[in-house]
């Protein structure tokens, strides 16, 4: 889908009083890429509250985890519990509305269990109140643990859908059907605020003026594509300060994947007519630009001119690589998201296309939280609603089953959308191909995700004999500390369960105490624990007594079953120390101790009261504590080189030791940017005029010293 953001007024393009018309600045995008990239970079910021959610940890984006096994259906439902539902339930049919609503089904500790909408809510309420109704073990189950309902009246039933699916997903009642893993997706945007438009991947808020595309099924899609339309188009996507400051052209334009407007390599003519073809293309008129690509080599062959041809050459080359990374790109559909699920051992999986301009942006599996009564329908129809919750949706969704409110839905996103929406169940044809790719795309993607699910099944029940842990681990958190002699600290906390890593839990704490002493690794542990824990101990506004658990997910809780620290006997024993303060007796604690010379495979685990436990070298339960250990690692020495490249940024090249001024000057007029002198080596630091060998060799371990 393109969207078109307001525009401001375009600044004219700088000149310096030439005659070719060029201006002033560069052109470098912003590939992810190491430290020791030549590539500039855009500023990164860092959020420094108390605790900061790291759900970007990489750029591919995970899957959503599988959940827990949902409970049985056959479970017993003790007859006076029911009878108190029941009670509940009629005494809120005699105040409900025969309009359409809302309501929420309570528990005894004010907690939703179930959000359901109605035509008639006093009709519907009356289905459940009905003592002898042949009612599945699930909605009985439900029924026994109310004891109030809540009603929302709206004025359509439209209305009430789109309530329901907004309450769904902001509550979680633990009887409806949950859209897990709900991440934003992201679109390539075309700048319109410059008069050398910028091309970059966007999330969130479209408030910047230009054109969006997408959504793509995740953030490697966009890169892929954005790298492939560098090289067709020639478009920059570096940053307008970075862009303005230029004075020779970066590397990109060296490797053709940019063409210089910033040192005016390229007049503005010739430039807006790259990025209206770019538009062009990704606006679905694709073959439209291929052709024009095509005459222009052909033109330029003819007239001898080689090297132009070989650059279109280049660039129709390009947008082919684009076109058969997508894979399927359909004939007749020019714009539609594609659904099909698949269940099997009690899970369901929703595999998500999204078809955009004619072409294939991505597909995305989703793992909904359900009970095994919930059938592939009533699973798919709850997802649908709470997928479009707060995203824009096509003109056309394609559905591998029918569903019992098609047409409401169709009606509620057609008003939300501000446009027709259709949704349909395909017979036959190209859209019925679509389906079937999609329900083979479900069947693998839950079949690789159970597969997932049992080994690391075997690796936590492995933990439990080796380890003598009371029970299997739920989840485990892993601590680390990084710091270069005490500068930039921060720690980090990882966090693994039965589904593997969870990023969106992970958490980097910068660290505060002003007391510490530089380099006090105990301080700072002390510090990350007190503040992690603390927030679980204090009790729920208006709540006093044991902590309460505030996990969104049963299956997934807050409370860690075991903590691992990377140190040996001395770290176990200060944590062990803090975790007594806090009165902390539930947690298991574990430190890992790296081998002689740092070789892995060689390690010593060390637990509270217990000789250190040393495990043969390819011991699988080895082998996963060194990658929960190592994840931990590489998590807090990331969060640690941003704050330390934060501070840089701030305070520039003066933070070095004997380097003033006149020499910053130097190196940025030699190397023209701060990425670059971090980047050079100590021979490249020697030639610049002023910069001595020490001087030199200095700049260079300030850049590169490793963190603690």
């Amino acid at each position: 889908m393109v969207h078109d953001s307001p525009e401001r007024p375009t600044p004219a393009p700088k000149t310096d009083g030439k005659t070719d018309g060029k201006t002033d600045g560069e052109a470098a995008p912003k590939p992810r890429r190491s430290a020791k990239s030549d590539l500039p970079q855009d500023d990164l910021t860092l959020d420094t509250s108390d605790v900061d959610p790291e759900t970007s940890a990489t750029e591919e984006e995970d899957d959503a985890r599988l959940p827990e096994a949902s409970e049985d259906a056959t479970e017993t439902i003790a007859e006076g519990t029911l009878s108190i539902g029941h009670e509940a339930i009629e005494n809120a049919v005699r105040l409900a509305p025969t309009s359409p609503g809302v309501y929420r089904m309570l528990n005894a500790a004010n907690d939703v269990l179930y959000v359901g909408k109605a035509k008639n809510v006093k009709k519907r309420l009356s289905s459940y109140a009905r003592a002898n109704a042949p009612l599945p073990a699930r909605i009985l189950r439900m029924i026994a643990a109310t004891t109030h309902v809540e009603i929302v009246s709206t004025t359509t039933e439209t209305e009430a859908l789109l309530l329901e699916a907004n309450l769904i997903k902001q509550l979680r009642p633990r009887f409806n059907v949950q859209l897990r893993d709900d991440k934003s997706f992201p679109y390539i945007l075309i700048s319109g605020d410059h008069w050398a438009p910028q091309i970059l991947k966007h999330r969130g808020a479209q408030s910047r003026p230009g054109r969006y595309f997408g959504p793509f099924a995740n953030a490697g899609a966009v890169n892929r594509t954005i790298t492939a339309l560098q090289r067709a188009f020639l478009i920059r996507s570096c940053t307008d300060g970075f862009f303005e400051s230029r004075s020779r052209p970066c590397l990109l334009y060296q490797i053709k994947r940019c063409a210089g407007p910033c040192t005016r390599e390229i007049d503005f003519p010739g430039y807006t007519e790259l990025v209206r073809e770019a538009t062009e293309f990704l606006s679905g008129r694709s073959h439209a630009v291929k052709q024009l690509l095509a005459a222009e080599m052909e033109k330029a062959s003819g007239e001898l001119e080689f090297e132009t041809a070989a650059l279109y050459r280049d660039r129709l080359a390009a947008l082919s690589a684009i076109q058969s990374q997508q894979g399927i790109n359909p004939r007749t559909v020019e714009e539609a998201d594609v659904f099909a699920i698949h269940q099997e051992g009690g899970y369901s999986c929703v595999e998500v296309f999204f078809f955009r301009t004619g072409q294939n942006w991505g597909n995305r599996a989703y793992f909904p939280r359900a009970e095994k009564s919930f059938t592939p329908e009533e699973v798919l129809s709850s997802f649908l609603a709470q997928f479009y919750d707060d995203k824009p949706p096509p003109k056309l969704i394609l559905l591998s089953h029918e569903i019992e409110e098609s047409a409401l839905l169709a009606d509620a996103l057609s008003v939300k959308a501000g446009s027709k929406v259709e949704v349909s169940v395909p017979k036959r044809g190209e859209k019925k191909e679509l389906i079937g790719h999609a329900l083979t795309n479900a069947r693998e993607a839950l079949g690789r995700k159970l597969a997932d699910t049992a080994t690391q099944s075997r690796l936590l029940e492995g933990m439990v004999t080796t380890l003598g842990l009371p029970h299997t681990p739920k989840r485990i958190e892993v601590y680390d500390n990084s710091h270069i002699q005490g500068t930039n600290a921060v720690g980090a906390m990882i966090v693994a369960g039965p589904d593997g890593f969870m990023k969106n839990q992970y958490r980097k704490f910068n660290i505060k105490s002003e007391g510490l002493t530089p380099g006090d690794d105990y301080g700072m542990m002390r510090e990350v624990l007190e503040r992690r824990f603390k927030r679980l101990l204090k009790p729920p506004e208006g709540e006093a007594g044991k902590p309460k658990d505030r996990a969104d997910d049963e299956s997934f809780p807050q409370w860690p079953d075991l903590v691992i620290i990377d140190g040996g006997r001395g770290q176990l024993n200060a944590v062990r120390e803090i975790f007594e303060n806090l009165g902390l007796t539930q947690v298991s604690l574990m430190a890992v101790a790296k081998g002689p010379e740092r070789d892995a495979g060689r390690e010593t685990l060390f637990m509270p009261d217990r000789e250190a436990i040393k495990l043969e070298p390819r011991d699988p339960v080895l082998y996963f504590i060194q990658r929960l250990r190592d994840e931990a690692h590489r998590f807090v020495i990331g969060s640690h080189r941003k704050l330390r490249k934060k501070d840089i940024r701030e305070a520039g090249l003066q933070e070095i030791p004997g380097i003033g001024p006149s020499r910053k000057r130097a190196l940025l007029h030699h190397f023209g940017t701060l990425k670059e002198i971090e980047r050079a080596s100590i021979a490249d630091l020697g030639k610049v005029p002023g910069v001595s060998a020490e001087s030199a060799r200095k700049i260079f371990e300030f850049f590169h010293a490793q963190p603690g």
